[in-house]
């Protein structure tokens, strides 16, 4: 099920009616959102379902071992190692099986060798990324000693909670988890935050972002050769348009019915158009995934520690894993070899010497370069990311240019530029309005949300694939 869609509003208007009913009783609340947030991640295949309880049940066990030889530094080392081989060689096989027996095919038959692997055709498990990398959380914050072993159910609700199972944030175990040892009070329900949080997600995604999509983005990706310079520079900037809304567009959705359920998820984008260094997009663009490839990579691998050049090798090693996580392709290495170079030359420079640049300068480097990545990451491969950037460089008229398209544009990155502190008041004023212009608000943006809707429906978010 797709959140803006009849089916799901469904779903959620009887499910936060009964969650709502229940939160005081805990015995039966938690069987019941267990119940449906399973019945959400069916809805997609139940087959993934099975998947999903594996995953719980092996995490599980492992952090329940891992507990019991806290004392033993050993053995607690072998059952994280193990427990993290199983959870990404899971995630391995299902995306990135496909990708490496083929390009290890190719290498074999340009050496003489050619004996083909066996290719397995295994259909990606919408959010594996995701609840897999949640599932390495708990386990190795019930080693450091940051949470202790939660009983089944919870680690289940933990993973499978359907306001974030498919595509984020990723919310760590020790900032959920201790969510569900007291009953959620439905008095204390942040209803007009959850309420405008998911308005301006709705308009994000359905309003901004797929309606670039459809009119420029989709269009020229697919077959660029077909367009000259004027649109596809348009392109360019209309998908680091459409990334943002759809992305933080879902995100915010997903903040806002969790709130509207009782629970607290982590910001996960804070105005990442504005930054001014590779460092600090990335404290404000997917930052739970930014702050788990630090904790979880960056850190293991020695982090600044050793010298400015393993510093630069870790930083590349990071964000070039960090690329291959968004899926199994070369134009996601190599974005995320593009933002390793950024950092490393940041690093290396000094910030000292990277300071010295005019704001706005640092600003506008900063944003093309992410513009030039988004590029990478959009193109389907490396031959349209290159004829793509071709025709960057070929003359010829702008067909696709309309005042729409540019208004959606300048003020999807405009508003990001602006000071926080007003807009901020403003949604603040919004969420502190009464539950009646509340519902009305909801209601206007619902309908216009909806006059905007292709006759094939709402597409899915663009990370769901991830």
């Amino acid at each position: 099920m797709v959140f803006p869609t009849f089916e799901f509003a469904v779903f959620f208007v009887a499910v936060l009616a009964l969650s709502w009913a229940l939160m005081p009783r805990p015995g039966v609340w938690k069987p019941f959102i267990l119940g449906a947030s399973g019945l959400f991640y069916a809805a997609a295949s139940w087959r993934w379902l099975l998947l999903l309880a594996a995953v719980v049940l092996v995490n599980q066990a492992c952090a329940v071992l891992v507990h019991r030889h806290r004392a033993d530094e050993r053995r607690r080392r072998q059952i994280i190692t193990l427990a993290v081989a199983l959870d990404l060689g899971l995630l391995g096989l299902y995306k990135y099986y496909g990708f490496f027996v083929e390009e290890l095919n190719g290498v074999l038959d340009v050496v003489g060798l050619g004996f083909p692997l066996p290719l397995l055709s295994l259909a990606l498990p919408v959010g594996i990324s995701f609840f897999i990398f949640q599932a390495i959380s708990y386990v190795v914050d019930v080693a450091r000693g940051l949470v202790t072993p939660a009983r089944t159910i919870d680690l289940a609700i933990y993973l499978s909670f359907f306001p974030h199972l498919v595509a984020g944030p990723i919310v760590r175990a020790r900032e959920f988890l201790p969510q569900l040892e007291t009953p959620r009070d439905p008095r204390n329900v942040a209803v007009g935050t959850g309420v405008v949080l998911v308005a301006i997600g709705l308009v994000k995604k359905v309003a901004i972002a797929d309606y670039l999509a459809r009119e420029v983005v989709d269009p020229v990706f697919g077959v660029p050769q077909l367009y000259a310079s004027p649109d596809v520079a348009l392109a360019a900037y209309a998908y680091t348009a459409q990334i943002y809304c759809d992305f933080s567009g879902y995100t915010d959705i997903a903040i806002g019915l969790a709130l509207l359920m009782g629970f607290v998820f982590p910001q996960n984008f804070a105005s990442p158009y504005r930054a001014t260094s590779f460092r600090d997009f990335w404290r404000r663009w997917h930052i739970t995934l930014s702050r788990f490839l630090r904790d979880f990579l960056y850190i293991p691998l020695g982090g600044n520690r050793g010298g400015r050049a393993r510093t630069i090798r870790n930083l590349m090693l990071t964000m070039g894993l960090g690329g291959l996580w968004h899926g199994a392709a070369w134009t996601f290495v190599l974005w995320g070899g593009l933002h390793g170079a950024g950092l490393a030359a940041e690093h290396g420079l000094g910030e000292r010497r990277v300071r010295r640049v005019p704001a706005w300068l640092r600003w506008l480097v900063v944003f093309h370069l992410v513009v030039l990545g988004w590029i990478l990451f959009r193109s389907p491969d490396l031959d349209v990311a290159g004829t793509f950037l071709a025709q960057l460089a070929e003359p010829g008229s702008a067909t696709l240019w309309s005042a729409p398209v540019l208004v959606a544009i300048v003020t999807v990155i405009g508003l990001q530029l602006l000071p926080p502190r007003p807009l901020e008041a403003l949604r603040l004023r919004a969420e502190n309005a009464r539950p009646g212009a509340l519902g009305v608000g909801l209601a206007a943006v619902i309908l216009l949300v909806a006059a905007t809707v292709p006759g094939q429906g709402v597409p899915p978010f663009i990370y769901f694939q991830f």
